[in-house]
């Protein structure tokens, strides 16, 4: 289980709010009873989905004690720690919620088609995640990951991303749901020194870099540093792109 930093990941919290707030407008439920935010990480995402469905019990799930300390602090939602790739709700639910989580999880084949059993008839699994593989912010750090001097040590903190083709989920979920399937390629202006390195410290470096220390951490921090500067260069106005692909699913279920 990797130790989260709420404070990295929230340096960039209007960037990473965005893509949750797409994926919340196409919701098409009035009033759901019970809401789960799958991976709700400090909770800053939960507390809108409380906001808009004010009349809900609003519950927000993580594996991350450190951000469910932070997330606690929002009044008003039921915090629950658990493991999200066995995670099941007590009783069927009106909405099962995840921003920018899922992709963490192996086997997706079998974990949406599971989700959508647990929520009711009429219901709605609600998912966005990166879908970034293929991107030179993930590349750069597969191909350090793969050098001799990093492989023996970083075993189990790199694995092939499990996320799908859009075609592939419509496939698995069809069956069972109406679906909204899409895709949407952000390019986050952002500004600052490195900042697609601070970016990803927040989140894809984080189990790589609770397995290293002191030198070894920085060198790797410096390599990796400098792989996405020369990715993702400064413009003539001094900001830096990152482009960022990402895949929604809303699927109702019949």
């Amino acid at each position: 289980m990797s130790t989260w930093d709420p404070a990295q990941y929230l340096k960039f919290a209007d960037h990473r709010l965005r893509p949750a707030l797409d994926l919340l407008a196409r919701v098409p439920l009035e009033a759901p009873a019970s809401v789960y935010d799958l991976g709700c990480g400090p909770g800053n995402v939960t507390k809108l989905l409380a906001q808009r469905w004010p009349g809900a019990r609003v519950t927000g799930v993580d594996s991350s004690a450190t951000m469910l300390e932070k997330a606690r602090a929002i009044a008003g939602i039921d915090w629950q720690t658990a493991d999200l790739a066995s995670w099941t709700p007590a009783a069927p639910a009106d909405l099962i919620y995840s921003n920018a989580a899922l992709h963490w999880i192996d086997d997706h084949k079998t974990l949406f088609p599971r989700l959508l059993t647990q929520v009711k008839p009429g219901g709605v699994l609600a998912v966005q995640m990166p879908h970034q593989a293929a991107n030179p912010s993930h590349q750069s750090l597969f191909a350090i990951a793969r050098e001799p001097a990093w492989a023996a040590k970083l075993q189990g903190a790199i694995f092939s991303n499990p996320v799908l083709e859009p075609a592939q989920y419509y496939d698995l979920l069809a069956p069972q749901a109406g679906l909204d399937i899409w895709e949407t390629e952000y390019q986050h202006v952002l500004e600052g020194e490195n900042p697609v390195l601070q970016w990803f410290m927040g989140s894809l470096l984080t189990p790589v870099l609770e397995r290293l220390q002191g030198e070894e951490r920085e060198a790797f921090i410096r390599l990796y540093g400098e792989k996405v500067a020369a990715a993702y260069p400064r413009r003539a106005d001094g900001r830096t792109l990152l482009t960022m692909r990402r895949i929604f699913i809303v699927a109702t279920r019949r």
